[in-house]
Formats: C-alpha cells, sequence, structure tokens
C-alpha cells in the first residue's frame, strides 16, 4: 500500500475536489499508511494556508490517524494531543512524544521543548 503525501491527506480531509477526494478515500480504506513528515506538512498547511485552529487540526488528523498505518502511532496521537493544549510547534510535540512514549532521548537548544521533555506536559493536563 502507499505511502500518502500530504497533498492527498489534504484532499481527504477537506474534500475539496471531490474526485481526488474519493481516491484519498479509497486508499484509506484499502490499508495507506503516511509519515511524521507528512504529517507535519499537512499540520502547517491547514494552520498557515487555510487559517485552521489549533484544536481542528489535532482532531481532524488525531482521528485521521487512527484510519492509517503511521510508525509511533501513540508518540503521534500524543503529538496532537499535546499540539492542541500547547504552544509548541508541531514537530516539537512529535519529538516530545518520542520522548515520553518511546524512551527515546532527543538534544534540542529550544527551551520550549526542553522543558517539555523534562516535564510531561500531558501528565501534568491530566492531573489537573
Amino acid at each position: 500500500m502507499p505511502i500518502l503525501d500530504a497533498n492527498v491527506i489534504l484532499r481527504y480531509l477537506l474534500k475539496d475536489l471531490p474526485d481526488k477526494a474519493e481516491e484519498a478515500r479509497a486508499a484509506v480504506l484499502a490499508g495507506a499508511s503516511t509519515t511524521a513528515e507528512v504529517l507535519a506538512e499537512v499540520v502547517y498547511v491547514l494552520a498557515g494556508v487555510y487559517k485552521a485552529d489549533r484544536t481542528m487540526i489535532a482532531d481532524a488528523l488525531g482521528a485521521f490517524i487512527q484510519e492509517v498505518d503511521v510508525p509511533h502511532k501513540a508518540a503521534i496521537q500524543y503529538a496532537f494531543r499535546l499540539y492542541k493544549n500547547r504552544k509548541l510547534d508541531f514537530v516539537d510535540c512529535v519529538l516530545a512524544g518520542y520522548h515520553h512514549l518511546d524512551g527515546l532521548d532527543v538534544m534540542t537548544f529550544d527551551g520550549k521543548l526542553q522543558k517539555a521533555l523534562l516535564n510531561d506536559p500531558m501528565s501534568q493536563d491530566q492531573a489537573n
């Protein structure tokens, strides 16, 4: 099965080009996959071009990744929840997910990301 590119995912979500949206839907139903890199591009297009808010983006893509194969799926789900609730770039949210859920070490000079790596922001949100 193919790896879906950002433009395919956008057509699937936005349904702005019905023929392409149907092709994308067929690929999803047939078992397509995508990657964190592609999802990051979709996030930036939805936010930058379509001016979608963080909640809409996180909810739509969080639901979408339930329908396709994505490496590190739990970390990506975490990233969407974090993106929805914190003012971090999506890629930083993915790195925090890799760190907190997959146990991967992340090196950064970014202060916001360092803070998110030191203390799991999602466990703090759930405690409140």
